[in-house]
């Protein structure tokens, strides 16, 4: 929730914003201020400096992409409402950010076990499901352009979490989704709603004993300097819906918005491209750092895990849509 002052604050980077954003056409250099809550060296952070490259690039320095990393501006609670304000105009937040906004059907994401790799994610990201739940984003007064992937989630801990019996009692860190409070509860761990940019520090200090992420993302943060087990476990999918405030899109000239819709598709490719490759080299650095015992799932303890975590997907399905996961399933052709 915002607080009054941090509501006059928005308030206040709004009225600037959209007084230059309507005008702002008629400038010489239209301003995008490109928020996000990860380090610049991530695959999103890599992806939002080639946005901005090519951005600059192919409206020939009509448009200037100021980036801003690591929660410089906004935590994750804060971002959308400024975006919403127009104090910033793109953010590229995790699929789990929409459920408050009451876009829940963004979370199917986050279900356990739901995906097998890259190419099963982009039947569902690059067909008709992935494009109706970016136009869900309109009513909010925000426009979907892009997926970027993060990639495959690894849960980490200060003790051993390779069967779901490790995680018996256990203070597992989450981002703000039922599906995840669900996920952990399913495994009887205890979930921790919390900040990204606060994690660290929560895990040095024993506030929480865990946490799951991408390794790009628990080596940038260096999470694996404060987590001594952590297992290589692929359970579920980290990925970004890039967006932009729509009234700003909508206002720009339709040259301008044309060369930003190549530049962002352009970057699209660039990030999705580069995220396989950046977590493997984080997982390598971690491995090498020694600080962190690596466990990787065997077929058995993998199937204990899948039965554990799978009816998760039917006590979500209400607030997910049946219907919904029912077509995300024939998507992928598996079974329900």
């Amino acid at each position: 929730m915002l607080t009054r002052r941090s509501f006059a604050r928005f308030a206040g980077a709004a009225a600037i914003a959209l007084s230059a954003t309507l005008p702002a056409l008629a400038q010489d250099t239209i301003v995008i201020k490109f928020s996000h809550v990860v380090a610049p060296d991530t695959p999103k952070g890599k992806g939002a400096e080639k946005f901005k490259e090519l951005a600059e690039e192919y409206t020939e320095g009509k448009v200037k992409v100021e980036v801003y990393p690591n929660s410089q501006l906004y935590k994750d609670k804060e971002e959308l409402e400024a975006l919403q304000l127009g104090a910033v105009q793109m953010l590229a937040p995790s699929l789990a950010k929409f459920g408050p906004l009451g876009v829940q059907q963004f979370e199917l994401f986050d279900l356990p076990m739901l995906v097998d790799g890259y190419d099963d994610l982009r039947k569902i990201t690059d067909g008709e499901i992935g494009q109706e739940l970016l136009a869900m984003l309109e009513d909010k007064g925000i426009k979907g352009l892009a997926y970027w992937d993060n990639g495959f989630k690894i849960m980490s801990a200060n003790s051993p979490v390779i069967v779901p019996d490790d995680f018996l009692g256990l203070k597992m860190r989450i981002q703000s989704s039922k599906i995840l409070e669900a996920q952990m509860e399913a495994l009887g761990a205890v979930p921790q709603v919390m900040a990204f940019s606060e994690v660290y520090q929560a895990l040095q200090t024993g506030v929480v004993d865990g946490t799951e992420n991408p390794p790009s993302n628990m080596y940038t943060q260096k999470m694996h300097e404060v987590q001594s087990h952590a297992t290589i476990s692929n359970h579920g999918y980290l990925g970004y819906a890039v967006i932009v405030n729509k009234t700003f899109w909508e206002g720009l000239p339709d040259d301008v918005r044309g060369n930003l819709e190549k530049a962002m598709a352009d970057a699209t490719t660039y990030a999705n491209s580069i995220s396989e490759e950046e977590n493997d080299k984080a997982m390598e650095a971690m491995k090498a750092a020694g600080t962190t015992e690596f466990h990787e799932l065997t077929d058995e303890e993998r199937a204990e895990w899948y039965e554990v975590l799978k009816p998760v997907h039917e006590e979500m399905s209400d607030r997910i849509g049946e219907d919904l996961l029912q077509r995300v399933y024939d998507t992928l052709g598996v079974e329900s």
